[in-house]
């Protein structure tokens, strides 16, 4: 993974970037299609401390852009006002992992981000599968974040 260059004095420690995906509920995915047009959607994720998992439906234009190109960015954010601006970008390459869609076949490479998937999002003790979604895995080239709250109300507009 790149280590971040800039923005160092606002950018997260580790475990500050760990909590901060483990609380939030939505991402923005970037895709680009094959004649270049770019494509953002929001899709629920687990961090599992190295590894973002996406759990997206199947029949989606996110789904097919990433077939034919694999490469991808997301953003988790919050903060309403400046001083408040916090979140993480991540960037790489996803790859499918399990049946497509999913239908909940054991799989043992699933069994931590589907058991951090349900308790995240209340499914209860374990993973409802609707046969329509199926796992993305980002292991991610480049992490960037940023907490303007380090800025402890200093703020340049």
């Amino acid at each position: 993974m790149t280590e971040q260059r800039y923005g160092r004095r606002i950018m997260m420690t580790e475990e500050e970037r760990d909590a901060f995906l483990g609380g939030q509920r939505t991402c923005r995915v970037a895709t680009v299609s094959a004649d270049g047009r770019p494509h953002a959607t929001p899709l629920w994720f687990v961090w599992d401390g190295g590894t973002l998992w996406l759990y997206s439906l199947t029949r989606s234009r996110r789904w097919a852009e990433l077939a034919a190109d694999p490469r991808i960015a997301v953003v988790v954010d919050s903060g309403e006002s400046y001083g408040e601006l916090r979140g993480v970008e991540l960037t790489g390459e996803v790859e499918q992992v399990g049946e497509a869609p999913r239908a909940g076949l054991p799989h043992p490479g699933l069994e931590l981000p589907e058991r951090l998937f349900a308790a995240k999002y209340d499914f209860g003790p374990a993973m409802v599968h609707d046969g329509r979604h199926a796992w993305l895995r980002l292991v991610p080239h480049t992490v960037a974040s940023w907490d303007f709250r380090k800025l402890g109300g200093r703020h340049a507009r």
